[in-house]
């Protein structure tokens, strides 16, 4: 269990990275979502092929592969939405409007998985919210429901079915089933970018390191790291923890990118980071 925390949590900081990343290219967001899915989708197989995982696929239950390709087309709306949303109102305000789908994982979890409310999940995720509340709300308030918080808040949802969806998957190589979905993600991206009209762009040394660095590094092996930690670990440990990415989002973006920062903005930051560690330090009736 503590390895699934080390590689979800590691996961979720390299995400965090995400957008500082795609800043640097003159892509569209559909084309930037397209490169990370194939890149990574890509690199992914050739991992699971030379770890001979492929039968793997003689067991999976027809249900499994149902969900493995609903996983896929929920992970392409979560990163068309959400890319879409870093263009329109910024990176770290686009990252935390998505993980407001945490709120949506914990409503779904009791459901779906019969987990229950704990005081501590119950508690981090009130003092979570306030933190988004403190980020989003002088924003909403000055801006109005404007199209970028509209795909944030779609990104959110996606990204709650995704969770649900990865929890149903079971009986795949470790290394097949993310690289599956990314391929399912990248044939729906690559529909949508195909019906999007473009205009061709000038891509450096600089730009195509990019690509690489958020196709293999960011999203083939973070993917990775982030499908084998939500496999072990609880739907709302996951949505918990899962506001590490916003957080390193939101400090990245002040330090390289210069977005502005309140102080109720920081305020909010340390409302999500204490929030998590609430949620997975606090123990009530634990003996040690």
């Amino acid at each position: 269990m503590k390895n699934a925390y080390i590689k979800f949590i590691l996961a979720a900081v390299i995400f965090g990275t995400n957008g500082i990343i795609a800043s640097q290219l003159p892509l569209s967001s559909y084309e930037i979502v397209l490169t990370r899915t194939v890149l990574g989708g890509l690199f992914l197989l050739l991992l699971a092929t030379a770890r001979h995982e492929w039968g793997s696929l003689r067991h999976v239950t027809r249900a499994s592969l149902g969900w493995l390709v609903l996983s896929g087309l929920f992970l392409a709306g979560n990163w068309l939405f959400l890319y879409e949303a870093y263009q329109q109102i910024g990176v770290s305000l686009a990252t935390l409007m998505c993980y407001c789908g945490p709120i949506l994982i914990m409503i779904l979890s009791y459901f779906v998985f019969h987990e229950p409310f704990t005081v501590p999940k119950v508690s981090a995720m009130v003092i979570v919210t306030i933190g988004i509340v403190c980020i989003n709300g002088a924003d909403v308030q000055a801006h109005g429901l404007s199209w970028g918080l509209v795909c944030g808040f779609l990104s959110a949802l996606c990204f709650a079915l995704l969770i649900i969806a990865m929890k149903k998957v079971s009986g795949i190589g470790g290394i097949l089933s993310p690289a599956c979905q990314l391929l399912v993600a990248a044939v729906v991206v690559s529909a949508v970018t195909l019906s999007m009209p473009s205009a061709p762009v000038s891509l450096n040394m600089s730009h195509i390191a990019c690509m690489i660095c958020l196709g293999v590094v960011n999203t083939g092996l973070g993917y990775y790291l982030y499908f084998s930690g939500v496999q072990r670990l609880s739907a709302q440990s996951v949505s918990i923890c899962g506001y590490l990415e916003p957080f390193t989002a939101l400090a990245l973006s002040a330090l390289i990118l210069r977005e502005n920062l309140t102080s109720l903005q920081w305020l909010g930051a340390a409302c999500i980071l204490g929030g998590v560690a609430l949620s997975e330090l606090w123990h009530p009736g634990k003996k040690g």
